[in-house]
């Protein structure tokens, strides 16, 4: 990595998370999915002709836990037969050691499991040795394949002649002259070819016609490529010279009120579970189960060498395994704790990836402050929020994805979008849907959408959830000036019903209300979900890739709780069937009113590619926000002290001089001691 960073300004700590094998949602240890791996080679389903695609933790009904029941320690296995194509969907009873389900995976019915590492080693195997690639090739003046740089990618679901039932990655290509040479800069374009996995073949070469490499370097990673480096900025130092403020109980996180339990999983990477924040003396329930269960981005560029691009980062990539190893000082500042996660791979073996989380505690600014004039006092306290957070590269996309817990009760989740764009060359006809960032060089527009699941349980028990809407008051005998601002809360009582979108124009909100706690006025606690309100999938929804990704044509989506219902666009995902995953959760149109609720929240990014995202993109972010509503009785941050520093935070207001018969300079004088000024 090349991080110019201060290491003895900042503090690391380093833990090993699935350690506490033992609680019901930890993360699988080492030692498990070493033992998942040997079981499955005792019951003859792991040899040297099967690969594990994908094995997790197979959580247990949340129900049967809170209960009190004995529930099993399980994996998840998604089992591929690279001699024939099959597939299985498996669960080991990892005491037992038996197939607790050992079911086939239906390619019709389905999908094709995730794309295996090793499966593009065999896609440069195979081109490196295809006639009809290397002629193409020559045409464009290249001789050596060595030179070029493959992006084997997932190559959908299309009614093209001859694909049913292969299992496909279609392949783009790039020059890369030299190995220090940034391939992303140079797009061969015109050229696509579809790879079939299984049969280990080249299925088809289609080319289009040549046309011109872009030759500008994109090297920004030599140093004075772009000019020298400046020289202006000066050191930032975080330091906690106490330590952080967090502690650690085996995988249970406990941090000022908050406590919840750090999980990892290989295809969605980052799990929260069991979020809730102390109060009076007990700790609330507020979240089960927080994930970034899949992420979608589907590019713009309807020819016919891209049309098929849309890539399911999660379900056909796996993004959890394609996790950074973060470093002191560049992706995370300060007093650092990092978590070590153990990934499984296709034959069974583990590696532990280092410093694959961090968690940290930060300044976020004010908390809360007011100068009062009737008391003389100016009180001020200042805001921290923890972060937990991991980075992953997807080919050229780098992605930071971000918790955040605040003092006052607020959840947040942020995404940050970095890397390089993917490129092609610029002409006439790519010009409609792309944009020229340097000489020849196109960047099609495209978006990431992410889909948080965020299984609800405020103050534990069932819950109800409304939309609510701003509203204009009309002007009547309860409104006659028309200054009155209202709003509109919309019960959601089915799960049909409960498929909406944003709208900003009025302040569009769902909140999650219990049914059965209250809070000191009788009132229902709630937590609100506040969308950004971006757009979401902007593919015509009688496309191949809505009909996959139904469930990124709606901001929200809320079901039922269900164990098995874990993926907004089905369990199997690459080459999927139409219509998977939340379109087919909520087919039975259960009642909402109430139930244990998940939600579904689509969000993202639009992207039409400026020349300020070349030749790297600066971070682009987006989100969304849990915020507490009459879930507490009053502020919980009022036991929150003023900051340790020179100034104490909390003093007399200026121009009182302590003088209790002051009257305060202000243009908003009270007239009597009972006025209420704003």
């Amino acid at each position: 990595m090349n991080c110019s960073c201060t290491p003895s300004t900042h503090t690391q700590r380093s833990r090993r998370l699935g350690d506490e094998s033992g609680a019901p949602y930890a993360t699988l240890s080492e030692a498990e999915l070493l033992r998942a791996a040997e079981i499955l080679r005792t019951r003859g389903a792991l040899d040297d002709d099967h690969r594990i695609a994908y094995i997790g933790l197979d959580e247990p009904d949340r129900r049967e836990v809170a209960a009190g029941a004995d529930v099993p320690r399980r994996a998840r296995v998604q089992l591929l037969d690279v001699g024939t194509g099959l597939a299985r969907d498996i669960s080991v009873d990892l005491a037992a050691g038996e197939l607790a389900l050992d079911v086939p995976i239906e390619h019709d019915v389905s999908g094709q499991v995730p794309l295996l590492q090793e499966e593009h080693a065999l896609i440069r195997d195979l081109l490196a040795v295809d006639e009809d690639w290397l002629a193409a090739l020559r045409l464009r003046g290249i001789t050596d394949p060595a030179t070029v740089a493959l992006a084997g990618l997932s190559a959908g679901r299309y009614p093209i002649e001859g694909e049913a039932g292969r299992r496909l990655a279609r392949v783009l290509a790039h020059h890369q002259p030299t190995p220090q040479t940034m391939p992303w800069a140079h797009p061969i374009d015109g050229l696509v070819a579809y790879v079939d996995l299984g049969s280990r073949s080249v299925a088809q070469v289609v080319d289009t016609g040549v046309m011109p490499i872009p030759q500008e370097t994109a090297d920004y990673h030599v140093p004075g490529t772009f000019g020298p480096e400046r020289t202006t900025q000066k050191p930032i130092v975080i330091q906690q010279p106490e330590g952080p403020s967090f502690s650690f109980d085996g995988d249970v996180l406990r941090w000022e009120k908050w406590s919840l339990r750090i999980g990892y999983d290989m295809r969605e990477g980052l799990v929260l579970h069991g979020i809730g924040f102390e109060d009076a003396g007990r700790v609330r329930p507020i979240v089960h189960r927080a994930s970034i269960a899949e992420m979608l981005v589907p590019y713009g560029d309807p020819g016919p060498v891209r049309f098929w691009q849309n890539y399911f980062d999660t379900g056909e990539y796996l993004l959890g395994r394609l996790v950074n190893s973060l470093e002191l000082g560049c992706d995370c500042v300060g007093d650092i704790t990092y978590l070590d996660v153990p990934i499984a791979d296709a034959r069974g073996g583990v590696k532990v990836l280092p410093n694959a989380i961090c968690i940290h505690e930060e300044d976020a600014g004010v908390l809360w402050k007011h100068t009062e004039q009737f008391t003389g006092t100016s009180d001020v306290r200042r805001q921290r929020r923890l972060v937990v957070s991991f980075f992953v590269t997807v080919g050229n996309y780098d992605y930071g994805f971000y918790w955040y817990l605040y003092l006052d009760g607020k959840i947040e989740f942020e995404a940050k979008a970095t890397g390089l764009v993917f490129t092609a060359a610029y002409d006439e006809r790519t010009g409609r849907f792309a944009s020229e960032l340097a000489p020849g060089l196109a960047a099609p527009y495209h978006q990431h959408l992410f889909c948080a699941r965020l299984d609800m349980a405020v103050d534990e028990g069932p819950a109800v959830i409304d939309e609510i809407d701003v509203t204009t008051v009309p002007i009547d005998d309860g409104n006659p000036h028309g200054t009155a601002i209202g709003f509109t809360a919309t019960r959601l009582t089915s799960e049909s019903g409960a498929v909406r979108r944003a709208n900003a124009s009025v302040g569009r909100t769902w909140r999650v209300s219990s049914a059965t706690a209250t809070n000191r006025f009788d009132r229902p606690v709630s937590y609100v979900l506040t969308p950004e309100g971006t757009p979401v999938l902007q593919a015509h929804p009688e496309s191949v890739i809505a009909s996959r990704a139904r469930f990124a044509t709606a901001d929200l989506w809320v079901t039922e709780y269900d164990p098995e219902e874990r993926y907004p666009a089905g369990a199997v995902v690459n080459q999927s069937v139409g219509e998977q995953g939340l379109p087919a959760f909520i087919g039975d149109d259960a009642p909402l009113e109430p139930a244990d609720l998940v939600l579904w929240h689509t969000f993202g990014l639009t992207h039409f590619p400026r020349l300020e995202d070349w030749p790297i993109m600066p971070v682009d972010t987006c989100g969304f926000v849990l915020t507490p509503h009459d879930f507490f009785d009053r502020n919980p941050t009022l036991d929150v002290p003023a900051s340790a520093s020179s100034c104490s935070c909390a003093h007399e207001a200026p121009g009182h001089g302590g003088d209790p018969h002051h009257t305060p300079h202000s243009h908003h004088l009270p007239v009597s001691p009972s006025s209420h000024a704003h």
